[in-house]
């Protein structure tokens, strides 16, 4: 019975040249995966500079924010009025007088 795995002759050549394009595809393989490391490790500093951003734009519109309401508070020609929905609105703060 033959087996099936023996090396032949005229198949010496051919294992050769095998194993060179399986060293090759092996080096492109590791090319590729460093290059999509890289891609992926720069989607996330990229992510983490945008959130940063976004907290410090968020920071500043609070304090901002803050900043008005005291200013206003502190108007007595102003009244307050609130949407109670569809196009009803309540005033409050018009009838007193200070």
């Amino acid at each position: 019975m033959d087996r099936l795995n023996s090396a032949g002759g005229s198949r010496s050549a051919f294992r050769g040249l095998a194993w060179l394009a399986g060293a090759l595809a092996t080096c492109a393989a590791l090319a590729v995966g460093a290059v999509l490391a890289v891609f992926a490790a720069a989607t996330v500093v990229l992510i983490a500079l945008m959130s940063s951003a976004l907290l410090a734009l968020a920071g500043v519109a609070m304090r901002a924010k803050r900043t008005v309401r005291s200013r206003r508070a502190s108007d007595p020609d102003i009244i307050e009025a609130r949407n109670v929905g569809g196009h009803s609105w309540v005033a409050y703060g018009w009838n007193e007088r200070r």
